[in-house]
């Protein structure tokens, strides 16, 4: 027996870095460490672990298990190490062969089956980034892994299967579960036609400034009585951007997959995002944050597009804005465009 290693990656908003994963199992009491800065979600995984090997037919070492995650200065959070560090584990015990310079983001059920994870696409370009073209992921992420450039992705359902593929005994896995205790892989849900804005009678004048602002990346403010439109034509100035460029998309797609928005991602978001929180959300809600690690808020979502920020003048009267916002005043940290409605 000696040091096994894999790799993984540890994610700090939309910045992702390499992870090394080293195990080493000892000749002592049996006991699970996980050293690195994990939190309480990577702690657990000792449980996840155990369980999901047991489960696969590749039952951990009953010695000491101690999983060095390097660097250790940099904070580990969230399960997308669990494959990781059961690979690790397995290298260090000679049950699998060498997984070279592999990267492994999934996390672990209880009866071995890989289960998705969120960021799964900025983690992606991280590793490639970082010269880490091969990357195994849970079967339900394939897809939108695969949408990195320069990405080598390979997908599993099972534990049991990716060990047999990386050279364990065959004949002490189970490789395949009941079909009926099997998951559906998740379908795309097609989308309707977006609102454009020739659906509205009249309103030349308005209808003028949104184009204008659309082709300069302009805010907007819209003024008048409830009923007047302001909602409705605020809706329809998405349909006046152009499509996302190859680029442009990856960003906004990067940030959906950090959010708990919407499921994995299939395709690349090619349309400029709308986004219109109420006017009595939070702080957090419409700029982003959260304890461990950070969500994205509304106007991080709405990046490349539009952020709607529907009854302005009552935003931060009802949340927990220390000052009411003041539209002119918020371009450090509003997206372009932005429309306000009063």
């Amino acid at each position: 027996m000696g040091v096994g290693r894999s790799y993984s990656v540890a994610l700090l908003g939309l910045n992702g870095y390499i992870v090394e994963v080293e195990a080493d199992i000892g000749q002592t009491l049996p006991n699970f460490v996980i050293l690195g800065l994990p939190d309480a979600a990577l702690n657990e995984a000792k449980e996840r672990i155990r369980s999901a090997a047991q489960n696969s037919g590749i039952p951990l070492s009953r010695r000491k298990i101690t999983a060095n995650l390097i660097p250790a200065s940099l904070p580990k959070r969230g399960s997308g190490f669990d494959l990781a560090i059961t690979m690790a584990v397995l290298r260090a015990a000679g049950d699998i062969r060498s997984t070279a310079k592999t990267v492994f983001i999934a996390e672990l059920g209880l009866d071995g089956r890989l289960r998705p994870v969120r960021g799964i696409l900025p983690a992606v370009m991280a590793a490639v980034q970082a010269g880490y073209p091969e990357v195994v992921v849970a079967q339900s992420n394939e897809a939108e892994a695969c949408l990195v450039p320069g990405a080598k992705v390979r997908g599993y359902r099972t534990l049991a299967r990716l060990a047999f593929d990386f050279g364990a005994d065959p004949q002490d896995l189970a490789l395949d579960y009941d079909p009926e205790d099997s998951q559906p892989a998740d379908e795309e849900t097609p989308e309707g036609p977006a609102p454009d804005l020739s659906d509205v009678s009249g309103q030349g004048e308005a209808r003028r400034a949104l184009e204008v602002a659309a082709a300069g990346a302009h805010h907007v403010l819209l003024t008048g009585p409830p009923g007047a439109g302001k909602t409705m034509l605020a809706e329809r100035l998405p349909g006046l951007l152009p499509d996302l460029a190859d680029r442009e998309a990856m960003e906004v797609t990067a940030i959906h997959s950090l959010s708990a928005v919407q499921a994995s991602a299939v395709s690349l978001v090619r349309r400029p995002p709308f986004e219109n929180p109420h006017h009595s959300a939070t702080a957090a809600a419409i700029i982003g944050g959260g304890s461990g690690l950070p969500r994205p808020g509304a106007a991080s979502r709405a990046h490349r597009g539009v952020l709607f920020l529907d009854e302005a003048s009552n935003l931060g009267h009802t949340s927990r804005f220390r000052q009411p916002l003041r539209v002119p005043k918020a371009r450090n940290w509003l997206p372009k465009p932005i429309m306000a409605a009063c």
